[in-house]
Order: structure tokens, then sequence, then C-alpha cells
């Protein structure tokens, strides 16, 4: 008897669910096929800004960090476009590879970090792609090393990137002068972009 009370307490329970579901379907079916892609479109869109706040974000801390991580008095690490020209300053939004671009794609966002190598006002551009995976954030450095930022970005994991992106700029210029100094700088450097701005 309790085996035949618990199938019918069931059986009521599959009913009622089957109830409400095709009630949903039926709420569903009377939406227009433009409100069905409307709502997908703002699904799309909520999720795009939100990848994009995220990443910029996670720019910043960098950008900002790095300049501290340097130990230069003067301010040496500035957020630039990942191509083209660019000056000494912080270029906000329009440092971003989703710059421009009418409507936000869902996609990883590149941006560059313009950093001073000398006194004398050269800048090395280092361009980072960012790409959310969940609840992180993962940093490819020029195509190379890759962090995994847990969100949010905790100091010891930030201070690894900067680490990272230091040595990354001081070999750039080591690996070159011992090449040269043991005769093998023949090679052909892709992605070389170093540029003198004037004061």
């Amino acid at each position: 008897m309790a085996h035949s009370k618990t199938s019918g307490k069931k059986s009521g329970k599959t009913h009622s669910k089957k109830k409400a579901h095709s009630k949903k379907a039926s709420l569903k079916n009377k939406q227009s096929r433009f409100q069905i892609v409307s709502e997908a479109a703002n699904a799309y869109g909520e999720r795009s800004f939100d990848n994009y706040a995220q990443i910029r974000s996670v720019a910043e801390q960098i950008q900002a960090g790095l300049c501290a991580y340097m130990g230069d008095k003067n301010k040496c690490v500035f957020l630039v476009p990942p191509q083209g020209p660019f000056i000494e300053k912080n270029y906000g939004s329009a440092a971003f590879s989703v710059s421009g671009k009418g409507f936000l794609p869902l996609e990883p966002i590149s941006f560059g970090l313009g950093v001073r190598v000398s006194e004398t006002g050269d800048f090395l551009r280092i361009v980072l792609q960012c790409r959310k995976e969940g609840d992180r954030i993962d940093v490819q450095v020029e195509h190379n090393q890759t962090y995994e930022l847990s969100l949010p970005v905790k100091q010891a994991a930030l201070n690894m990137v900067l680490e990272g992106l230091y040595l990354h700029v001081l070999r750039w210029f080591t690996d070159r002068v011992e090449r040269y100094d043991f005769g093998n700088y023949g090679t052909t450097d892709i992605g070389f972009d170093i540029l003198r701005i004037d004061q």
C-alpha cells in the first residue's frame, strides 16, 4: 500500500510539472519570432558587456600595477591600442580591440600596454589578449605565456603577471643583445613595435 501511495504522489507531481511546462511553452508560443530573437540578442548584449567590463577592469589593474612595479618615479605604463600609432597617454575604451564596433561583440579582447623603456621617451608596446572563462580571466602575452586570474583578482596572482611582463620587456632587449654579441641576430623579428615619443 505504501508503494502505491508513493506512486500516486509521483504521478501527481509529474502531472503538475507537465502542466507548468505546457503553460510556459504556451506563453513562449504567443511571442513573435522577432521577440524571441530580441530576447536572445539582449542576453548576448548583457554577456558581451560583462565580458568587456571584467576584462577592462583587469587591464586597468595590470596597467596601474605594472607602473608601480617598474619603480619609476614618473608614469611609465599606459593603456594603448593593440596596433597603430600611439602617444604617451591612457586611451580608455579606445585601447581595446572591440573599440569602434557598434554592437559590442562577445569575444576575447586584446589591448596594448605602452611601456616606457628609456629616459629619452622610447616605448615598447606589449599586446595582451584576455578571455573570460567562467570565474577566471586568461591573460595571454604576445601569443606566448598565459596567466590565469581568478575573479576577483588577488594581489599575489596579479604580482605574478607583473613579474612576467617585467621579464618579457627585459628579455626583449637582453635576448637581442646576446644574439648580436654571439653573431646570431640575423633573424626576422615579428611584432617589432618600439616607438620614440617626443616629450
